[in-house]
């Protein structure tokens, strides 16, 4: 019997991370405005923070989803979900950049925690056909709050007088209802008796696995933190208002897309979506990277909102689809980890190549890898079913 895709896990699930990214969406806009602006750090700073953050969140995201195969997926997404919490409360009180450091450090560690467990979840309780709907529904749910976090720093500037600090501070109410609602999970994990386990107990990704993690993680190095893209935004003279505002056009144009698109992964190779979605990602870093007109780099952004919607839940979904049922955790912690520490990459030589006037070459350069990146998803042409 085919069961509902649906469920009333997804449904909890999506508010859980709607409220975290309405949290995190809020202070993030923010961050380059708050460690660059206010405490005075540099972009390599900046870069160095958000990359080493994202690696933390691989290390967490790798040992998280291959534990909850053994344990079950709650207890990692109720403590993620808390300490990045934590974390968000570390960042808005620092006065300096090393606890900006250790505050990201530690929101990104939550975030590892939570993600492949939580994603693993959404595996448990929906037909293999029906993945890409069920992330895409998610990834709109979740890139939803990233518009509700924006909207709420928006009136918080306005309101106080663009104080970024005690706007950034908002952030803590709803990443504790996030928290709270994880107790509502159900989760659905059911442990496999080990005389049942036809595969070895070490278990090893298969060549067609590794080929597509390899493939997407190498385009990854590409992908620049989003808050260096925000910092282009103020160096061009973007006010604080208009980066946050920015930055929520993107999120929604992302949660408008999220569902469509992982709806057409179903019905179409999800490889071909990702191809295209990185074509989106190419024109908005390359017209950033170039363009001091405000109208241009507006366009830019909305361009860059459609590459999530087309990525981030296809991808998932893509490689959920080929991963055995008793492995779902570790082959999406395995997935997961390895693009944030190609984010790590991406943030280092970014940060450190950084200028702060004239063509933003990191930007440029970076989306020509993407467009070769997407050229080579179409070229290699695997098949994207479990064989």
């Amino acid at each position: 019997m085919k069961r509902k895709w649906l469920s009333k896990n997804l449904v909890v699930l999506t508010l859980v991370s709607l409220t975290q990214d309405a949290a995190s969406d809020l202070l993030y806009p923010l961050l380059p405005l708050l460690l660059v602006g206010v405490i005075g750090a540099a972009p390599l700073a900046l870069g160095v923070i958000e990359g080493c953050a994202e690696a933390a969140a691989g290390f967490s995201k790798l040992y998280a989803g291959k534990f909850s195969d053994k344990v079950g997926r709650k207890p990692f997404v109720t403590a993620g979900y808390t300490m990045a919490g934590f974390g968000k409360l570390f960042v808005v009180l620092a006065a300096s950049w090393p606890l900006v450091f250790f505050g990201r450090v530690t929101d990104r560690i939550g975030k590892g925690m939570r993600s492949s467990p939580r994603d693993a979840l959404i595996n448990d309780s929906v037909d293999t056909r029906d993945l890409g709907k069920a992330f895409g529904f998610h990834r709109a749910g979740d890139n939803l709050g990233a518009v509700i976090g924006p909207a709420l720093a928006l009136i918080g500037l306005s309101l106080l007088n663009d104080d970024v600090r005690a706007v950034a501070k908002w952030a803590l109410i709803p990443a504790v209802l996030s928290g709270l609602l994880t107790f509502l999970v159900k989760d659905t994990f059911v442990k496999v008796h080990k005389e049942k386990v036809r595969t070895p107990r070490k278990y090893k990704l298969t060549s067609g696995l590794k080929i597509r993690i390899s493939t997407l993680v190498a385009i990854q190095f590409t992908n620049i933190p989003d808050a260096l893209l925000l910092l282009q935004l103020h160096q061009i003279g973007f006010s604080a208002k208009g980066v946050v505002a920015s930055y929520m056009l993107f999120s929604a144009v992302s949660a408008l897309l999220a569902y469509p698109a992982g709806a057409l992964s179903d019905k179409f190779n999800p490889r071909v979506v990702y191809a295209i979605g990185l074509l989106f990602f190419a024109f908005g870093y390359i017209s950033l990277g170039v363009t001091k007109n405000h109208t241009l780099a507006v366009i830019a952004i909305v361009f860059y909102g459609v590459f999530p919607a087309l990525t981030d839940g296809v991808g998932k979904a893509w490689i959920a689809s080929l991963s055995p049922p008793e492995h779902k955790g570790k082959v999406q912690g395995v997935y997961q980890s390895s693009m944030n520490f190609a984010i790590l990459g991406a943030g280092i030589w970014g940060g450190a190549t950084w200028s702060s006037a004239g063509i933003q070459w990191p930007l440029v350069i970076a989306g020509v890898g993407a467009v070769i990146g997407s050229l080579v998803l179409l070229a290699i042409r695997p098949p994207h079913v479990q064989p």
